[in-house]
């Protein structure tokens, strides 16, 4: 499959593990730049709600990775995303191939494959596993008829012996081993208290891809693992883009405020809005003829003390009269004031009577169900969440009704006063 060949029909794999921690982002990552630095025409997709991984996938390939979130998004706007452009599309799952959102584990990476037909290649940890790899494999293969595991890599593997030992157990599984990747160092990610680091702070991203791609090219084989590849069932039809909330939308943009679904901004494009990025860190203030400004998610409140003292950017947002909207950390930014980690007190643009702080972090995640009934994102909502931060204070209109992935009710969310509003959910798609 060369680069820039044409086809009717992608194809795709999805890399799945038993469990989160098997190494399926740096094996994932490793595929993608071998096979494109092969020629062929690959690109990434990340299932499940994250802001992170993609843009890794995208400096592997070259292509932007779109998420594919199987319990927010309906099966038009899932195939709609998936059909790239690429040839060959890789899927990496979240955390276990059936791991979803309670109670039934709706959105699991074995949603994806079973939606679009794709066999799953199973990425197994095997630093503490002997023989017990075959049974543990063979569950997984028949947990569900609706599911193909179509192959198997070996993940930190200590010695060619306990290679031996593993394909010995496995002999008689009828599931092809792909590849024996042997445990080392170097590779893992840096990471921080809401994951990994994003791609553009990595520092020599370049040469960690190729390191990562000359390690799988070695031990996987790749010839084996494309052939498996599989067609991607038919679309059950056009998706419903999202109506753009303003013709010029000015769009924070920079390492404070990096979280902002691709899906989202490319349906705001498509329908003829223009999206204007400014950042906030370089003390940039929104277009002054913007009709909509947006602050996504992301992490300022590791650059509290640089937002504080950005006058051009909090004089641009305090004059703005157009509607403003904030998302997780642009909500946070929209508030009073930031407590960091460390006790200190930012103050931010004072827009909405909040107050947040990360000096006793509490873990807030989920999915949610959203309505609103005023604000420029009226109607209801899937959403997720995702933050460790502690409201302090937190006074005016809640913004939307919320209940969680149970139907649980919960308590509301986010502000709304005049043209300001936010929340700490990450709004995906329509309900």
């Amino acid at each position: 499959m060369p680069r820039g060949a044409s086809t009717n029909a992608p194809t795709g794999l999805v890399l799945s593990a038993p469990s989160s921690g098997s190494g399926k982002t740096t094996l994932t990552l490793g595929l993608l730049r071998a096979l494109s630095r092969r020629g062929v025409d690959v690109s990434g997709a990340k299932s499940g709600p994250d802001y992170i991984d993609p843009r890794f996938h995208a400096a592997a390939c070259g292509r932007d990775c779109p998420n594919l979130d199987a319990w927010a998004m309906g099966p038009a706007r899932l195939h709609d995303l998936a059909r790239s452009g690429a040839e060959l599309l890789l899927i990496e799952g979240a955390m276990g191939l059936f791991d979803g959102a309670p109670p039934e584990g709706r959105g699991a990476t074995a949603d994806l494959a079973r939606l679009f037909g794709l066999p799953v290649i199973l990425v197994v940890d095997c630093a503490r596993l002997a023989h017990s790899v075959a049974p543990l494999v063979n569950g997984f293969a028949h947990h569900d008829p609706g599911t193909r595991v179509a192959g198997v890599i070996l993940n930190h593997v200590g010695s060619p012996r306990h290679e031996a030992m593993l394909r010995a157990s496995l002999q008689d599984s009828l599931i092809p081993v792909l590849g024996a990747v042997y445990r080392q160092t170097g590779l893992e990610h840096p990471s921080r208290h809401l994951g990994l680091v994003q791609a553009e702070e990595h520092p020599d991203l370049q040469a960690y891809l190729d390191r990562v791609a000359d390690v799988v090219e070695a031990e996987i084989d790749l010839d084996a693992l494309v052939a498996l590849a599989g067609p991607l069932t038919p679309s059950p039809g056009a998706s419903q883009r999202l109506i753009p909330p303003g013709q010029r939308i000015a769009v924070a943009s920079d390492k404070a405020f990096a979280f902002a679904y691709p899906h989202i901004m490319n349906d705001w494009r498509t329908a003829g809005a223009e999206v204007i990025p400014f950042s906030p860190l370089a003390d940039e203030a929104p277009a002054p003829d913007a009709d909509f400004i947006f602050l996504p998610g992301g992490y300022p409140e590791l650059h509290a003390e640089t937002l504080a003292a950005a006058r051009s950017f909090k004089r641009g947002m305090q004059n703005a009269t157009c509607q403003i909207y904030g998302e997780c950390g642009g909500y946070m930014t929209l508030g009073r004031a930031i407590t960091d980690k460390d006790g200190h007190r930012h103050e931010m643009l004072g827009l909405l009577a909040l107050e947040t702080s990360f000096a006793k972090r509490k873990l807030h995640l989920g999915y949610r169900f959203l309505a609103a009934s005023e604000g420029p994102f009226s109607g209801q909502w899937n959403a997720h969440e995702f933050h460790y931060a502690t409201t302090l204070l937190a006074e005016g209109t809640p913004l939307f009704e919320a209940t969680d992935a149970e139907g649980r009710a919960l308590a509301p969310m986010g502000l709304i006063n005049g043209n300001v509003s936010g929340s700490f959910a990450h709004l995906i798609d329509r309900a």
